[in-house]
């Protein structure tokens, strides 16, 4: 019995000096990351910031010599610039989420619903669309990556039904073994369940920007935060149909 006990200590030391020494490695390797995305954020961003100075320059003093054509392709250098640059502010964004500390409280996930779709109505309030937000839906976690997922997921439903004259976004839950299934779904445009697989990779669209705007990054910002919560997150829907957005959030519990 001595020599059993002893070698369990053992296997628990080298055990735990695996794990102390894994902890180590990774936080290097955050700590390489951040440094290489403060590099990636002031490298590339200064030279597309010079890029759409000097061409707003360009056509404020000498818009009056070029043609129609000429100013247009300096607003399209403009709108590149602008681009790029909120494509890798998106991306910084996305690498954060996986680097901030998560402060758990309870809190209402209806509440930050009705919130989310009050700026949305504001931002557009000609538009004819009624929100369906089902009361007192609560949860544990991090106040401020939740807000994010339903911004995200609301203001994901808002930009695909604009092309129809009245639409309907939902949010609300469903129960399966107790543990509380949460959705957002609409009414609008859709898509095909063929290229679902693509609906939550970094830039993937499903898409053109000129049918319906946006960087395509989003839907990742979502996943991300709904996995650091434990949770999962899926969709379903069909094109001119609408889309149902899933997402379960560990240890949540409908009141």
């Amino acid at each position: 019995m001595p020599e059993a006990e002893e070698e369990l200590r053992r296997q628990r030391d080298r055990l735990e000096a695996l794990v102390k020494k894994r902890a180590a490695e990774l936080e290097a390797v955050n700590k390489e990351l951040e440094a290489f995305c403060h590099s990636v954020s002031h490298d590339l961003r200064a030279p597309l910031r010079s890029m759409d100075g000097f061409s707003r320059l360009l056509i404020e003093e000498y818009g009056n010599h070029l043609d129609d054509r000429g100013r247009d392709y300096l607003e399209r250098v403009r709108a590149g610039a602008l681009r790029m640059m909120k494509l890798i502010e998106d991306l910084l964004s996305l690498s954060r989420l996986g680097r901030s500390e998560m402060q758990r409280e309870r809190l209402n996930l209806s509440a930050l619903a009705e919130a989310a779709a009050a700026k949305l109505k504001e931002s557009q309030p000609g538009r004819r669309v009624e929100f369906r937000i089902a009361p007192d839906l609560t949860v544990e976690g991090d106040r401020r990556l939740l807000r994010a997922v339903m911004e995200h997921l609301l203001g994901n439903a808002w930009k695909f039904t604009e092309k129809h004259p009245k639409a309907v976004i939902e949010f609300g839950a469903t129960g399966r073994e107790g543990q509380p299934i949460f959705f957002v779904r609409d009414d609008g445009a859709g898509f095909d369940m063929a290229y679902s697989h693509k609906l939550f990779g970094a830039f993937q669209r499903l898409h053109s920007p000129a049918e319906f705007p946006g960087n395509g990054i989003g839907l990742a910002v979502v996943q991300r935060i709904i996995h650091r919560h434990g949770g999962r997150v899926w969709a379903e829907g069909a094109v001119e149909k609408g889309a149902m957005f899933y997402f379960t959030i560990e240890s949540s519990a409908m009141l």
